[in-house]
């Protein structure tokens, strides 16, 4: 059984994570053909299942991190088009910028920050729930 705070916290980053899928749908949800097993953007009740983009994060203890806990961003698109390395990067960094630019909205207050962590990027900082 999950906290309540901490289950709250983790649907404010999902508000988060869709609005920025949502942005990088505008952007560039034309450009590469979808998974043939794959909705159409919009199609379905949660942005992880449709459009080109799934845009997440998922929490991690961090035992062996340089920076501990966090919630490590997953950034996937879903087609089997070849994707050059250059748009992949320009899309990872989009996603960054972004989340550093919502984070202090959606969690006034708290210092929040996208690190690189050896290959992966993760949101660290103040995760605390308050008093639980």
């Amino acid at each position: 059984m999950r906290h309540h705070k901490a289950i709250k916290w983790e649907t404010t980053l999902k508000t988060v994570m869709d609005e920025i899928d949502r942005e990088l749908e505008d952007r560039y949800g034309d450009r590469y053909p979808l998974h043939p097993a794959r909705p159409a953007h919009g199609k379905t009740a949660s942005r992880d299942a449709d459009g080109l983009f799934d845009i997440g994060a998922s929490f991690s203890a961090g035992f062996g991190s340089k920076h501990g806990k966090g919630y490590v961003l997953q950034i996937r698109m879903a087609t089997l088009a070849d994707v050059p390395k250059k748009i992949l990067h320009d899309i990872q960094h989009e996603v960054i910028v972004r989340l550093n630019e919502k984070l202090p909205q959606a969690f006034p207050g708290r210092q929040l920050e996208v690190k690189q962590d050896g290959n992966l990027f993760k949101i660290v900082g103040d995760l605390s729930l308050g008093n639980v």
